[in-house]
């Protein structure tokens, strides 16, 4: 009901005294249009700002509500870990059942490698489809592991998802944020794929707000209408004001450059966390997007008589990694294998993920701090 006469009132701007300050659980309409300018030239296509833009509360609600409006008892979601651990739940919470297919470092570990090193298995991807399945989650820019899919990639997992028949969700939060020479495809742009897929993008990840809690869904009409209906049911709508300053940054970031000089900004960053860890002799995945830092902690020898809280004990090494440094460095760090399905955390265990998407005062605290690992290196 509200879907039909909210936007009527406005439409014959009659004055309404059906509801009280509500705003239209699409969004914003500054916010809508501003996303349609901004992001039409990405899509190679005009945004229709009214049918196929919906502002969420957070990309991560946006995420639940493409679940909860499209999964069925027992429906299969495919992943591709590790992944972003809010998934698990937005699925199984809506009856769905995750089906893992891991990323698996090409490279050599041992040194630094590039993002790009990490690669899916495509034969091995199609081997977790089942007639069960119904949606494939993609996330590039990829957090944790900072790789940006090409093209080449993006076809190969868009011909099986048409050839299967499933939903694409494009966890794209971070596409503001990938460094030279890569480039960020959207695989709703690929040939015959933009009527199966629905992007998720972060108003927090772009502009450093995430507590704002602004997110939006792009796709088309027929695709975006079953996540908003779960919409209006979760959040109905999301905070004007928020919704407002969101606006006015995708108004004003053009003209002020602030895309281009957030990237070269973080791209410094990211250079004065990785330099400490070559100091150290730490291997790292280089990322090609996103704010995050996989280092190979296996060089990092924490004492065998080290006293660790009984519940650190049954989980992998990287918790006990994490613990220590950060109790006895003074660093924290979170362990990748929270990102992985318990038969693949093996593939994590001797990593650790920073992120370096803080201030420079933070930043020069943590190479100071993270120096005192020196005499634990093997």
């Amino acid at each position: 009901v509200w879907s039909i006469f909210t936007p009527l009132a406005m439409e014959c701007q009659a004055v309404n005294l059906g509801q009280g300050f509500m705003n239209h659980p699409k969004g914003r309409p500054r916010l809508r249009n501003a996303l349609a300018k901004s992001y039409s030239p990405l899509f190679n296509r005009q945004l229709d700002p009214e049918n196929e833009i919906v502002v969420t509360a957070g990309a991560n609600e946006g995420i639940f509500s493409i679940f909860a409006g499209y999964l069925n008892q027992g429906d299969e979601v495919i992943l591709m870990e590790p992944f972003f651990d809010q998934y698990i739940s937005n699925i199984t919470m809506n009856g769905g059942v995750p089906v893992y297919c891991p990323i698996r470092p090409k490279g050599d570990i041992s040194k630094d490698m590039s993002a790009s090193e990490w690669k899916v298995d495509i034969k091995e991807l199609e081997s977790k489809i089942t007639p069960r399945s119904k949606i494939l989650v993609l996330n590039t820019p990829h957090n944790p592991i900072g790789k940006v899919f090409s093209q080449e990639e993006l076809e190969e997992i868009g011909a099986l998802a048409t050839k299967h028949n499933l939903l694409i969700i494009s966890d794209e939060v971070y596409d503001r944020l990938y460094f030279d020479p890569k480039s960020h495809q959207r695989i709703a742009t690929l040939k015959g794929l933009w009527d199966r897929t629905i992007t998720v993008g972060s108003g927090g990840k772009t502009f450093g707000t995430t507590g704002w809690r602004i997110g939006w869904l792009i796709g088309p009409k027929t695709l975006v209408e079953p996540a908003l209906a779960a919409h209006t049911r979760v959040v109905f709508c999301v905070n004007s004001p928020l919704q407002e300053a969101v606006a006015v940054g995708f108004e004003q970031a053009d003209e002020r450059g602030f895309f281009g000089s957030q990237v070269h900004a973080y791209e410094a960053k990211r250079e004065k966390l990785l330099s400490v860890f070559r100091e150290l002799g730490l291997p790292c995945t280089i990322p090609e997007g996103s704010y995050f830092i996989l280092v190979n902690t296996d060089r990092i020898q924490v004492p065998k008589d080290y006293t660790f809280p009984e519940l650190l004990h049954k989980r992998p090494k990287d918790f006990r990694t994490c613990y220590w440094m950060t109790k006895e460095i003074g660093v924290c760090a979170i362990p990748p294998t929270e990102f992985y399905s318990k038969p693949n955390q093996a593939l994590a265990e001797n990593f650790a993920r920073f992120a370096f998407c803080k201030t420079d005062e933070t930043l020069d605290a943590a190479v100071e701090r993270l120096l005192k690992l020196k005499p634990y290196i093997k």
